[in-house]
């Protein structure tokens, strides 16, 4: 008996002497990652989409052109009463040939993160962005401007450009690398005058 009530008096110190603790659970209601089965897709305004810029053009042309013309006048000698006039005849002729190439090759690949700023009625998203970089003195803006369909946007919230309608890549640089690559002012004027 004696054992029995040392144990219940142990117990009851132990008891008393436990510190209030609330258990609260790890998991929170509103958390970004409260629904496993969310799509975390952008969906919305203001949500981001990355874009997968691969895009490469080429274009090639080739003109030719040709013109050629002659004449050709006789004029008899006069009669009657104007055999002072002696016979007559001329000719002329002109040609004009031309040839000219053209052939430009671009290739831009990249990644972009554009922000979704409006959501079309027919539930296209409207998705804006640039991206600067610097480097030294130089410096590169790439933006990028065009609607998304939702069905297009993947599981790690990437677009391909292809899939981009209405797309508008403008890649614009300033710095000293950019001016060395534009004709000095002298060969400007030539070629506006010539």
């Amino acid at each position: 008996m004696r054992k029995i009530v040392g144990f219940l008096l142990v117990l009851t110190l132990v008891m008393g002497s436990v510190v209030y603790a609330e258990a609260n659970s790890l998991w929170v209601d509103n958390a970004p990652a409260a629904n496993l089965f969310f799509d975390h897709r952008a969906h919305g305004v203001g949500d981001v989409i990355t874009i997968v810029i691969n895009e490469s053009t080429s274009a090639n042309r080739t003109g030719n052109a040709a013109n050629s013309k002659s004449a050709s006048a006789n004029l008899g000698a006069g009669t009657g009463l104007f055999t002072f006039i002696n016979p007559v005849s001329g000719s002329a002729s002109d040609s004009f040939k031309s040839q000219g190439s053209i052939s430009n090759t671009n290739k831009v690949t990249g990644r972009v993160t554009v922000k979704v700023t409006e959501v079309k009625p027919n539930g296209l998203l409207f998705v804006t962005g640039t991206q600067t970089i610097k480097q030294n003195a130089d410096e590169q803006k790439i933006t990028i401007t065009g609607l998304v369909r939702p069905e297009d946007v993947t599981v790690d919230n990437t677009v391909l450009s292809s899939n981009v309608a209405d797309a508008q890549l403008k890649i614009e640089g300033k710095g000293p690398l950019a001016s060395k690559q534009r004709q000095g002012i002298l060969t400007q004027i030539f070629n506006f005058l010539f």
